[in-house]
């Protein structure tokens, strides 16, 4: 219901007490007792909803719905900030259309484009961000980029290409952007070729996708290590799936599905999986096992996949739950001082006769904040123990499994938000190491339990660590958890760090890049504006303040690049199980 609904409703409300009231003296004590019982009931009903939502907490609690007996709660706009967001897209994409458009990366200083290959564009940049104009409602930018895509974007280019960037990028746009144009056969047509050129990459032993493919060529560019990266093998599967759905041919989601059968055949005896698998072993490789980098997309698409079949598939979640245990077991750690929970890394230590210990390594980069939304997603869809639970949830509505998961997400998320406040500029860094007992380094970092590696005095060049790089993953998990409690809290989260990378990242003349000491207000700028900024952090600041029935949780899942893409019900029954 939208809110203009809501307040025609009211009116009518109104009327009607209005000649409830006018009529009175004309009816008969019986009638009057009927009406004045009426009431009442509708009084002590109105007292009990007041009182639940006092209880919970609710501050943007507008009206309780009624759809097909389920409950559902409203969260309004915040269209102040909303609007906000709305204006610095619009600043980032007009100084990328005036100076770049067409090109693939964007660089607002020396205010040029460049491409991924010297072969020419694949509209990385226009697709990737194609679906954020349409949710924002801008108009006349959509149609601009969509007569780019009808008259301009090739993807016969004679360069490697990364199959993985491609798909969650260019592929996932496409098929994003076909969904909310109501069905406009260009974006699906476009993502059918493209995902055709693609499919070569599977043509490996075990149809482990390479790292690379030749999209003129359609031919497979080989390691020459025979080495694949986990989380790019396992977070294709969402858009292939769709594909499929939308074609009924299954050829793209068996090659999907097909990874995920290699990667459950080889889980390490840990129920984790490491960084890397051998593409002609289909055995994972000994390297280490992290939540971020090369790792991240694997945890996240456990859950996705689950989710974008409307919840008809459990091989994945009795994946996903048996390695969210794993996760709570091995990879997080709570710090020295301030008792915050962060995930560890753990790296393999090969000894006399091959035998392997894993040392823990107490690092976290910042795609590790993804993780803290995505365990209260699945707490509340995995882990429900009924149909739909309240908002926030109740502790009767959660498996076990799932109340550790939920709570374990909100301490990530306020771990998170502590490397955005504890820094000069209020952006986190990429990377950060917490402290512990026996860490040699124990630099001088305040009152921090974290420090950045290798940091300096702001006059000398900073390590790679220290950047922001305008990161999209603490937004996701602040947009989930907003949606899924309804606490402010997590809106005045995203709004603080919105306002930090308005007064620190933003160019002067059109555009933000990324900044290369978050530790000092004065730093300098890196000449780029990663795609992810405006497909990613600008969408999800976006959907935080917008209300909770654009895109809501239980009929859309996003891939790993935000594209949102709709739950569906496969053709045909897949008969994929645990047991295979």
């Amino acid at each position: 219901m939208s809110e203009r609904d809501l307040r025609q409703r009211k009116s009518v409300s109104r009327e009607g007490e209005k000649m409830t009231e006018n009529a009175k003296s004309n009816r008969t004590t019986s009638t009057f007792k009927s009406t004045a019982g009426l009431f009442s009931k509708v009084f002590l009903g109105l007292i009990a909803l007041i009182f639940a939502a006092l209880l919970y907490n609710r501050e943007a609690l507008l009206q309780t719905v009624t759809s097909k007996g389920q409950k559902q709660i409203y969260l309004s706009a915040d269209e102040t900030k909303r609007d906000a967001v709305v204006d610095a897209f619009k600043y980032a994409w007009s100084a990328y259309e005036r100076d770049a458009m067409g090109d693939d990366n964007y660089h607002p200083i020396s205010k040029k484009g460049t491409n991924l290959t010297d072969a020419g564009g694949i509209g990385y940049t226009v697709v990737d961000t194609l679906d954020t104009i349409q949710l924002m409602g801008l108009n006349s930018e959509y149609t601009r980029a969509r007569k780019w895509i009808a008259n301009s974007l090739s993807f016969n280019r004679d360069g490697k290409y990364n199959t993985h960037e491609v798909t969650v990028r260019v592929l996932g746009g496409l098929l994003s952007a076909y969904h909310l144009s109501g069905g406009d056969t260009l974006y699906l047509e476009r993502a059918k070729e493209l995902a055709d050129r693609l499919m070569p990459a599977f043509n490996t032993p075990f149809r482990l996708p390479t790292t690379e493919v030749n999209l003129a060529m359609r031919t497979p560019i080989e390691d020459p290590n025979n080495v694949v990266t986990t989380a790019e093998i396992a977070s294709i599967q969402l858009e292939l799936r769709y594909l499929s759905h939308l074609l009924e041919n299954d050829e793209y989601w068996d090659n999907a599905e097909n990874v995920m059968k290699i990667i459950k055949k080889a889980m390490l005896p840990s129920g984790l999986t490491s960084i890397f698998m051998g593409s002609e072993s289909g055995q994972f490789l000994t390297s280490q096992i992290r939540l971020g980098y090369r790792g991240d997309a694997y945890y996240e698409y456990l859950l996705k996949q689950y989710l974008q079949t409307a919840q008809t598939e459990p091989v994945y979640r009795e994946i996903y739950e048996s390695t969210m245990t794993a996760v709570h077991k091995h990879l997080l750690k709570k710090s020295a001082e301030k008792n915050f929970t962060y995930a560890i890394e753990l790296v393999p230590n090969v000894g006399r006769r091959g035998h392997i210990t894993w040392n823990p390594e107490h690092k976290q980069d910042h795609l590790v904040c993804f993780i803290g939304g995505s365990l209260m997603l699945g707490a509340t869809t995995s882990g429900a123990t009924v149909s739909q639970v309240s908002v926030p949830p109740r502790d009767e509505e959660l498996t076990e499994d799932a109340r550790r998961d939920w709570k374990t997400g909100m301490a990530l998320i306020e771990t998170c938000m502590d490397l955005y406040k504890g820094t000069a500029t209020g952006l986190a860094p990429q990377i950060v190491h917490f402290r512990h007992a026996g860490d040699r380094e124990q630099p001088n970092s305040g009152n921090r339990d974290w420090y950045i590696k290798g940091a300096r005095p702001a006059h000398r060049k900073p390590p790679y660590d220290a950047r922001y790089m305008l990161r999209p993953e603490m937004i996701e998990s602040l947009f989930l958890a907003y949606r899924l409690t309804g606490d402010e809290k997590y809106r005045q989260y995203g709004w603080d760090i919105f306002q930090s990378i308005e007064k620190h990242t933003r160019v002067e003349t059109g555009g933000y890049a990324t900044i290369l000491n978050v530790d000092d207000v004065n730093s300098k700028l890196e000449d780029r504006m990663e795609t992810f900024f405006s497909s990613e952090t600008l969408k999800y600041l976006f959907l935080l303040f917008s209300n909770s029935n654009v895109i809501p949780l239980d009929k859309y899942v996003f891939n790993t690049e935000a594209h949102p893409l709709p739950m569906f019900i496969p053709h045909t029954k897949r008969t994929w199980s645990t047991s295979s």
